[in-house]
């Protein structure tokens, strides 16, 4: 049984989240808190398997609350779940060490897709927002740059052009089956087409794909390969 905790402190959303969670998550054990330091002080007493936490929480002053929560308990998974919508925002959660972001007007079915991604061990980024593109710009918790940034000037000018379309839709936080059907290929081959991305790239994740995507204006770098075609 997974124990999942919301840390909210609004209650009528504590309330409809939870009966979310309750209806389409029924062997999860449920807890509540409208503070981070409650947050805090409940993981140190409860195995807890996910904290879904609001960045606006008194005492959390947004991301700040994000980074104590790593630094005390750096093993707990912690989705944030929140009314900010800005990209960078949710780049910024995700290098931060948040496993993934849920905007608070996120339907319900979707809540519950996203909450089973995370627990199953994947990241979950908001499609719809991932899509839009975002100005690119340096973030301190970056991933490293690759031997073909120094030559090249960016790191994506390494990858196929295959491989820039499936980077493309990891960035939109599409899964690997859908990049499969997107592109008319074979979901192995995405696979492939990944651990090629991440080798190239000198990164060790999918999050720091993304995030070096992010940095390196992925949308300029698609147009290029475009207008070469």
């Amino acid at each position: 049984m997974d124990t999942l905790m919301v840390a909210d402190d609004h209650p009528l959303f504590r309330e409809a989240i939870g009966a979310a969670i309750r209806t389409g998550l029924p062997d999860c054990r449920l807890l509540e808190t409208d503070s981070l330091a409650g947050a805090l002080a409940r993981a140190d007493e409860t195995d807890l398997d996910l904290l879904l936490l609001d960045l606006g929480l008194p005492d959390a002053e947004g991301l700040a609350g994000l980074e104590r929560l790593r630094e005390a308990r750096p093993e707990l998974p912690v989705v944030v779940i929140s009314a900010e919508q800005q990209r960078a925002t949710i780049l910024d959660a995700i290098a931060l060490g948040a496993v993934g972001y849920i905007p608070k007007s996120t339907p319900r079915q979707a809540l519950i897709a996203a909450l089973t991604q995370v627990l199953e061990g994947h990241v979950y980024l908001p499609p719809d927002i991932m899509r839009s593109p975002g100005p690119a710009g340096p973030r301190s918790a970056g991933p490293r740059s690759s031997p073909a940034a120094a030559e090249t000037g960016s790191p994506l000018e390494a990858l196929t052009d295959k491989q820039l379309q499936v980077l493309a839709r990891m960035v939109r936080g599409d899964a690997n089956k859908v990049i499969a059907r997107d592109l008319d290929i074979a979901e192995t081959t995405v696979k492939t087409h990944v651990s090629a991305i991440l080798r190239k790239l000198g990164v060790a994740s999918r999050v720091q794909a993304i995030l070096l995507a992010d940095q390196a204006d992925l949308a300029a770098q698609l147009s290029r390969r475009r207008l070469r075609a």
